[in-house]
């Protein structure tokens, strides 16, 4: 099987590139973010997010799935799919927050591996490189300017109708990207042997092909 890792900080479009660089490839896409963000999708709903004990316990009852439906990944949380209401700011940072949990990070890693040593896949995350697939057959790591990043977030939420303001999502990119870099388990960080990719002078189709390209120069 052929595993592609791709890392890199929250908002450089890794999602939406691995999605369609999977396409193009016929590979199995696996959005690692979207499990813990149903993870602290699960905490919020409970009122559990501030509560880390309580979110190691709620782990005993959580049953997480990927499905493809129609080839686009769907997750499900207990039964229910819940892919529509895990991208809000304040799952990504619940999700921010949970991913700092050992317990939490352990739950997910085997499901991630199993997926992967069944399938070829592209697979994004923090730390799909340096923990989850440290063996990928290649290793990228995708970034952008924080204010780049932001302004893309800022153009996504405005056009999904909600009311926010530039300042408040570039300051939740710079303690996202914070959270990330600094807790203890799996911080973000490139691995010795990833590819260095910056997307922030580049748009959306540009990046694509380059990733694309990037992985059948290697395989």
């Amino acid at each position: 099987m052929i595993n592609v890792a791709i890392d890199g900080p929250a908002g450089a479009g890794k999602s939406t590139i691995a999605k369609a660089a999977a396409k193009e490839l016929s590979y199995i896409y696996v959005d690692t973010g979207a499990l813990y963000r149903a993870i602290a999708y699960n905490a919020v709903k409970n009122g559990v997010i501030d509560n880390e004990n309580a979110v190691i316990s709620m782990l005993n009852s959580t049953k997480l799935e990927l499905k493809y439906i129609d080839g686009v990944q769907a997750v499900f949380l207990n039964g229910e799919d819940v892919s529509a209401f895990i991208r809000t700011p304040e799952i990504s940072m619940g999700a921010s927050r949970v991913s700092a949990i050992p317990a939490v990070r352990a739950f997910l890693l085997s499901l991630q591996q199993e997926i992967a040593a069944k399938n070829n896949v592209i697979m994004d995350g923090r730390d799909i490189a340096t923990v989850v697939l440290p063996n990928a057959d290649v290793k990228i790591f995708l970034f952008a300017s924080a204010e780049c990043r932001a302004e893309r977030r800022y153009k996504e939420l405005i056009e999904k109708g909600e009311n926010v303001k530039y300042e408040d999502v570039l300051d939740d990119v710079n303690q996202r990207d914070y959270q990330d870099s600094h807790r203890e388990i799996a911080p973000l960080k490139p691995s010795e042997d990833s590819i260095m990719l910056d997307t922030s002078a580049i748009g959306l189709q540009e990046s694509i092909d380059l990733v694309i390209n990037t992985i059948k120069e290697r395989i």
